[in-house]
């Protein structure tokens, strides 16, 4: 992927409105990739620089330039307001009055929700775990056996 990659960078190198980049998260850049949510390599993300998407497409020159030449353009956001629909541009309008702290504690509530949500998904998946420990110490030592001769010998 890398040659196509570079490819890509060339072709948009002083591009008027995008900007395709690299960062090696292994090395200087990555707290950049840790803020942004990278897990693995290579990954790519797209979008505004506040709010980057994982991209999903083709890893090739051709289907990243198709995907380029259709999707990096300015977007709506705080400064393209002009691009969004009323209700996104209300929406944005009302989060730029809002207080730091006021944001803060809007953040730090949905972190709490994202716990709690992460919090009962563990529980559950332990509860299953055990479940299916104790079905399997339970099947007993002929189990295998009596599915082969069900299956194929019987």
């Amino acid at each position: 992927m890398k040659p196509a990659w570079d490819q890509l960078m060339e072709a948009y190198t002083g591009h008027a409105t995008a900007v395709v980049a690299d960062v090696d998260c292994t090395a200087d850049g990555k707290s950049l990739c840790d803020m942004v949510g990278v897990r693995g390599y290579p990954s790519i993300k797209w979008g505004s620089p506040d709010d980057l998407q994982d991209y999903k497409g083709g890893r090739t020159f051709d289907a990243l330039k198709k995907f380029a030449d259709e999707s990096l353009k300015p977007m709506c956001g705080p400064a393209n307001l002009d691009l969004c629909d009323d209700a996104k541009k209300a929406k944005i309008t009302v989060l730029m009055q809002t207080s730091d702290a006021e944001l803060d504690a809007m953040l730090s509530s949905i972190e709490s929700a994202i716990s709690l949500v992460e919090q009962t998904f563990k529980d559950g998946v332990a509860v299953l775990d055990a479940r299916y420990k104790e079905l399997s110490a339970n099947k007993g030592p002929d189990f295998d056996a009596e599915v082969d001769k069900l299956l194929c010998c019987s």
